[in-house]
């Protein structure tokens, strides 16, 4: 293993929080693998660049030889994790978690070693936890200590219902930690307070605390509102090489740097000598260009990214399209803006009718890429480039909507 300051230096990278960074110092001095557990409730299984932020992180681990431990909250899904939620969530049955299960397993497995990924399953201790065992639990919490979570307060003094299964979700994801007797926990800001009640409970229990490491949430494309697949502003990792390459290319200068550090394998030391040298004159589209190319190889090979680089050229530097095209700014809407409507708020044709000919007979194109769905959705805070036949072209933004 590297020496202890290299490895802090890596792990660091890109976090939110360390928890505390002394104890993770001293663990990686032990000088053997650590055990570092990150849980997903699987109910949202499509994985886009957000999750990655987190899965990353697990990944440097990995190659620094430390055991991952990938929990799938098959028990804690059939609960709902109330965290940040208004009102109380409906468990999925216990047939969706696993389908869900299935899928995550096989995104992820992009990303890290099979070899050594050890997944698990929280049922397996939680299944076999008797009414005793479970009591025993919850008497060594209180209830005042889970009133200081945010969105507990916040319903208890509104009169919204808690139900007394909610209170059970950060104690059964806190024993967690407990069963598998982690080292390390990973989780994004949102889930600062179940990753602290894993080290409590472990105390406990009479275990050494885990180390708790926060990541930071990952801006969607339009640089604003969190990557989220409703809002539209995501990057699905099983996105087709060319769309996922030219949605790259479409974030702006500033929000490209903040994927490097929290998506790159770049090193930080490079990434700073890019950005002298762009200070300096370089055009940040090819940065852009090496961003895009990492993300795509990561998920689809190094052929299927030099392809999609080539192939972006083509259309977008070859002459395809003009370099004085009309840029428009267009109000966002809740829940996304039809393209057929796009079409013609951006004054590319006249009536949603000819927008909906023209797809029909393959004319109308979004970021290089024939529109074949006429009822396809552009999300707010999308940009991207249309083209209606050989001639008519447009730079369009629709601006975010706030949650």
């Amino acid at each position: 293993m590297i020496a202890v300051d290299d490895a802090l230096s890596i792990l660091s990278r890109g976090t939110e929080e360390i928890l505390v960074e002394d104890a993770l110092r001293v663990k990686l001095a032990k000088g053997r693998p650590l055990r570092i557990k990150a849980g997903f409730d699987p109910t949202a299984p499509d994985l886009h660049l957000g999750h990655t932020v987190l899965i990353n992180k697990l990944r440097q681990f990995q190659r620094l030889g430390h055991e991952i431990l990938f929990l799938i909250g098959d028990f804690t899904g059939m609960i709902g994790d109330p965290t940040g939620k208004s009102a109380t969530r409906k468990p999925l049955s216990k047939e969706e978690v696993m389908v869900n299960a299935r899928t995550y397993q096989e995104q992820v497995y992009t990303m890290l070693s099979p070899e050594h990924t050890r997944v698990v399953f929280n049922s397996t201790w939680m299944g076999e936890m008797q009414a005793a065992d479970l009591i025993q639990l919850a008497a060594r919490h209180t209830v005042a200590r889970m009133l200081e979570r945010d969105d507990f307060s916040k319903r208890f003094k509104t009169g919204q219902p808690i139900a007394i299964h909610e209170f059970l979700y950060p104690l059964v994801q806190g024993y967690d930690s407990v069963a598998l007797r982690a080292d390390v926990e990973l989780g994004g800001t949102d889930q600062k307070f179940n990753l602290l009640v894993g080290r409590q409970l472990q105390a406990a229990y009479g275990q050494e605390p885990q180390v708790v490491i926060t990541l930071p949430i990952l801006e969607g494309l339009d640089g604003v509102q969190k990557m989220s697949k409703s809002l539209g502003n995501y990057i699905g990792i099983s996105e087709p090489p060319e769309q996922m390459f030219g949605k790259l290319m479409s974030i702006s200068d500033e929000l490209m740097w903040r994927y490097l550090e929290l998506l790159s394998d770049v090193p930080l030391e490079e990434i700073a000598t890019w950005r002298r040298s762009v200070a300096d004159g370089l055009n940040p589209r090819d940065i852009k260009f090496r961003l895009g190319e990492e993300m795509v190889a990561r998920f689809h090979g190094q052929a299927a990214a030099t392809r999609a680089k080539e192939n972006f050229i083509a259309r977008f530097q070859q002459g395809a399209i003009p370099e004085d095209i009309p840029e428009i700014l267009l109000p966002g809407r809740a829940g996304g803006l039809g393209i057929t409507h796009l079409l013609k708020e951006a004054g590319l044709v006249k009536s949603t009718s000819e927008a909906m000919r023209l797809i029909e007979q393959g004319g109308v194109r979004l970021d290089g890429q024939q529109v074949e769905d006429k009822a396809l959705l552009i999300g707010s805070g999308t940009k991207c480039i249309l083209q209606v036949g050989k001639r008519r072209f447009a730079r369009v933004s629709l601006a975010s909507v706030a949650n």
